[in-house]
């Protein structure tokens, strides 16, 4: 019996009772409802067979019975069977008033009833008593770990979508504090061992980061790490290191040197979940603001994806400017401009999405593609109707790689602070610049021949050259697609997919799978092409 508890819990004392009595076994209210019958989980289809008597009723009959004479158990004749009711022990006490209030063992066995078979129930209401509460209380525990894990959730999401005082606001019940810089960490865990790598990830950083379960990836931890918890030199990438760099570190960087910077003085957590858990891979942010968490994850989401390729299944991303912070003032009017009609959309229903909840669903949709569903938690079809009335309301056709490319660069412009800028070089009014309608630029070509911005796509696009250009430049022409992609370069589908893989080792960013790096591509070869166009012009 004790055995039976221990392993099977009130299932299998139920279906072990069952099989003693030659009948039926189960766990009823005192007002006849059937909670668990013959060893069937609560959650299963709670039936009783056609041959046993009514049940509910014969247990309804035996609540007021007991309630009446004072009676601590009850049997029933039925004719062929016979019914026998004891009210579990628990918080209830027994001899009370209202004992009929605690649920019942209910046990219908054939005439006549076996020798020793009230006491064997008498002796298994405690186990079984036991049994169903420790089974609440783990229901409980997971209740609370899914409620948390769901707050994590929205925390990360609020930091992702640029809300930094409202995520600092709901943190303020959890623990530990949203640090500040941050260093964001994506761990992809091998098979299903996600919950005990998040025990891992806790105990190799003493608890200071937020771990949280990402809700797109069912294999992946996102890890909002404390800054000064990583090393800003020895085995970290150095700032402005080439793309040259050693293939175990991140893009544009790699380690050296001997490990520092975890909690206690030694191995950083990142480096340490690597070491500790075999085939899981890590790749790390470079450092951030908070209100930058959405970049540190996709600097992470990179990194990963160089990870997977390299001997020691950690990469950390090396120092590379993001396109939002080199546009300068025009782009950020460039980007005002695109984004005016989504920033001041008013819904005509209060139902309907408004301005923040589209902007919201476009950042998700552009980093994630299709697996916005699981991130924003809506249906395909109401994130397909947002993504119309989106384009339809910045004119653009949403399809196009050209045009997604366009409003990744606008949002994030949008979610980059202001920096202080300084008038266009060779202008002392620091008025608008001829050729601009208020002072925004007239499309993207020219936020693209800022020489900041060339800078930025030589950088992008120095690791590839020859082929691999040519196998860059078709996918994108293609929209990113597989199959048409290999249908122009000649080549079968996985030959295009062991290409493009090649090429994310090289580029050392995530081009197969999202976020990815297409957007930055495709704006850097357009950068490209139109300084090459202006200066044959």
């Amino acid at each position: 019996m004790q055995r039976l508890a221990r392993k099977g819990g009130t299932a299998g004392l139920l279906r072990w009772l069952a099989g003693r009595a030659d009948g039926w076994a189960g766990i009823a209210r005192s007002d006849g409802t059937v909670l668990s019958a013959s060893g069937v989980a609560p959650s299963g289809p709670l039936t009783v067979p056609a041959d046993v008597p009514d049940v509910p009723r014969l247990v309804a009959e035996g609540v007021r019975a007991l309630t009446e004479r004072g009676a601590l158990a009850y049997s029933h004749d039925t004719g062929a069977h016979t019914v026998l009711l004891f009210p579990l022990p628990g918080p209830h006490d027994p001899h009370a008033e209202d004992r009929g209030a605690a649920p019942l063992l209910a046990v219908v066995t054939p005439r006549p009833v076996a020798a020793g078979l009230a006491t064997l129930l008498a002796d298994v209401l405690m186990p079984l008593s036991l049994c169903r509460e420790a089974e609440a209380v783990e229901r409980k525990r997971r209740r609370v770990d899914l409620a948390e894990s769901r707050g994590r959730e929205a925390v990360l999401h609020l930091l992702m979508t640029g809300q930094l005082s409202i995520a600092q606001q709901v943190a303020g019940a959890l623990r530990p504090r949203l640090p500040d810089p941050v260093r964001v960490c994506v761990v992809e865990c091998p098979g299903d061992s996600r919950d005990e790598v998040a025990r891992v990830c806790a105990e190799a950083d003493g608890g200071r980061s937020w771990i949280v379960r990402c809700p797109v990836y069912a294999r992946h931890l996102i890890l909002v790490m404390p800054a000064e918890g990583g090393r800003e030199g020895g085995r970290g990438t150095a700032p402005d290191s080439g793309p040259g760099s050693a293939p175990n570190g991140g893009p544009n960087g790699g380690p050296s040197g001997a490990p520092s910077g975890g909690p206690d003085g030694g191995t950083a957590t990142d480096e340490a979940v690597a070491a500790l858990v075999d085939r899981c891979v890590v790749g790390v942010s470079e450092r951030v603001p908070l209100a930058d968490t959405a970049t540190g994850y996709r600097q992470a989401f990179h990194a990963l994806a160089v990870a997977r390729e390299v001997p020691g299944r950690h990469v950390r991303f090396g120092a590379a400017p993001e396109p939002a912070l080199v546009v300068g003032t025009a782009g950020r009017q460039w980007a005002e401009a695109l984004l005016t009609p989504l920033l001041t959309h008013v819904p005509r229903r209060a139902q309907d999405p408004g301005s923040q909840e589209l902007a919201a669903t476009a950042a998700s949709w552009l980093a994630f593609s299709s697996h916005a569903t699981d991130h924003l938690k809506v249906h395909r079809n109401t994130l397909a109707a947002r993504l119309r009335l989106i384009g339809e309301l910045l004119g653009l056709d949403l399809h196009r790689l050209a045009d997604q490319a366009a409003l990744d660069l606008a949002l994030r412009i949008r979610a980059t602070p202001a920096p202080v800028c300084a008038p266009e070089a060779g202008r002392r009014d620091g008025g608008a610049a001829p050729g601009h309608a208020n002072g925004a630029a007239h499309d993207l070509d020219e936020v693209l021949r800022r020489p900041a911005v060339q800078e930025w796509a030589l950088r992008q696009l120095a690791p590839v050259a020859g082929a691999a250009e040519e196998t860059l430049r078709t996918w994108l022409r293609c929209e990113g697609r597989l199959g048409p992609t290999a249908a122009e370069l000649g080549i079968s589908v996985p030959g295009t997919r062991k290409r493009l893989t090649r090429l994310e080792t090289v580029l050392q960013r995530s081009l197969l799978r999202p976020p990815s790096a297409r957007y930055d591509l495709w704006l850097a070869l357009r950068a490209r092409a139109s300084a090459a166009a202006e200066a044959t012009s």
